[in-house]
């Protein structure tokens, strides 16, 4: 049973939240992170994506609507990764929310990745990020990858969005 390893080529391929107002998640997802609307299910479901794919993100109020966010200290759902293909891309979206005064709860350099963090209108957690080149992931003296938590340079970042 502890031999089996799952496909490398395997990929997580949408997230389905319940939200509590269909619209106000439809505002935050396509109107502020820029994601296309491709199906609506009446008024209770909505199925976005990025580049025309079927969705990467489901919307509905079938079991929530009108509810309270989930408590901050319970299991559940930490937050969803959305994976920008470059470095100027993350930056582009951090410029955006900056300007459109949306609160960002964090911004970390990984050492693999960089990543912008904020909470969706039901206080979902976000996280916006890119992958460095695998080359430059920090590693050991073993060859081990070696992540850490640092501080963003959103400075040095933000001079991309320009």
């Amino acid at each position: 049973m502890n031999d089996y390893k799952i496909p490398a080529q395997t990929r997580i391929g949408h997230v389905h939240l319940k939200v509590s107002d269909l619209q106000k998640s439809l505002d935050f997802y396509c109107g502020l992170l820029g994601f296309e609307k491709m199906v609506m299910y009446g008024d209770q479901a909505a199925f976005i994506s990025a580049g025309g794919y079927h969705h990467h993100i489901g919307l509905n109020t079938w079991h929530s609507k009108g509810a309270s966010p989930a408590p901050e200290y319970a299991p559940g759902l930490y937050h969803t990764a959305i994976l920008y293909p470059e470095r100027k891309d993350l930056a582009i979206i951090l410029k955006r929310l900056i300007d459109a005064r949306y609160q960002i709860t964090g911004a970390s350099d990984h050492g693999v990745s960089e990543a912008i963090y904020l909470n969706d209108p039901d206080q979902n957690g976000v996280e916006l990020y890119w992958d460095k080149p695998k080359e430059e992931w920090p590693v050991d003296e073993n060859g081990n990858l070696t992540m850490f938590t640092r501080r963003l340079n959103i400075e040095n970042l933000l001079q991309l969005a320009n």
